[in-house]
Formats: C-alpha cells, structure tokens, sequence
C-alpha cells in the first residue's frame, strides 16, 4: 500500500512538473508547535512531552504565474517523561504542498498555502521493539510572507497549524 502511495505521488508529481515548471525553489525551514504535538500521533502513549519544534525541508516548481507546488520532508522528535520507561517518538512528514501568492511587489510577497500527506511516527520504547503508526498529516497556512534578499535569496515566515509548525521561519534558495 505504502509503496502504491509513493509510487503514485512519484508519478503525479512528475506529470504536474516535468511540462509546466517555469522556476525552482528549495526551502528550509524550522517550525513551533506542530500537529503531531497538539493532536494524538503518539499511539496513546501516555506522559509525552512537547517536541522542540520541527526541520522542514521542500522543493518547489512555479507552475503557473502564481502558483507553486511541490513536496515537502519534516522531521521533529519527543521523548516521554523520565523514568524506567522514558521512551522515544520519530515524526517524519512527507507532504504534497500547494502555495498562492495573492499580493506581490518587488521586495516583499504574501501567500497563502496548504499541504497534504502522511506523517510517520516511529515509536521507540526502551522494553519492546521499535514499531511504526502512520497518520495523516496537513498543513494550513493563510499568511505567509516572503522578503527577497537578492536574485537567489529569500526569507520567509509564516502563521498557520499542521505538521511543519504553527509558526514557520526559513530560507529559500531559487535557481
């Protein structure tokens, strides 16, 4: 099932891109406050604290003058609390992204965005084996913004909730 998945993102995402992408943009980023820590994507697991934040990292292909899609990684961890059975928990999201900007001028350029995927809980408890719950995960965003720094540099921040954080800050590298 898992591999159909993949296999068919693989495929969506190179018909979308293969004919249309004008442009190409690589993002990193960190995120506060995220889905798995305000939703249950810890199997239940009881006395789990709140993870440090989470690492997104994406690319993404202009598809239309302003419009741009593409896939996204994030990771983040947690811990529970201490004990004879403090244990570890492993997120990591794999998302479809879509990105609107809906007002631009030659500095700055405010957007809104949403994304789509699955996120992987890699549960790790000191007595038992490691064992792995798969979730959905989404990301909402109404307001972004970006602030061009020169041709091939931006930054961005942006204000939603979903996996990659409710509060988002990183950099964009365009080719």
């Amino acid at each position: 099932m898992l591999k159909r998945l993949f296999a068919a993102a693989a495929l969506a995402v190179t018909a979308i891109f293969g004919a249309h992408a004008q442009k190409t943009e690589v993002t990193l980023s960190y995120g506060a406050y995220t889905q798995m820590d305000a939703t249950d994507m810890k199997d239940g697991w009881k006395h789990v604290n709140t993870a440090w934040g989470a690492l997104n990292a994406g690319v993404n292909f202009k598809v239309a003058p302003k419009i741009w899609v593409g896939p996204s990684y994030t990771f983040s961890s947690t811990t529970t609390k201490g004990g004879p059975e403090h244990s570890n928990i492993a997120y990591h999201a794999v998302m479809i992204n879509g990105r609107y900007h809906y007002y631009s001028n030659s500095i700055v350029s405010l957007y809104g965005k949403v994304g789509l995927g699955v996120e992987f809980s890699r549960m790790q408890p000191l007595v038992g084996d490691n064992y792995t719950k798969a979730y959905c995960a989404f990301q909402i965003v109404p307001i972004g913004a970006q602030v061009d720094i020169s041709r091939q540099w931006a930054m961005y921040a942006e204000a939603g909730f979903g996996a990659q954080g409710m509060f988002q800050f990183g950099f964009k590298y365009k080719f």
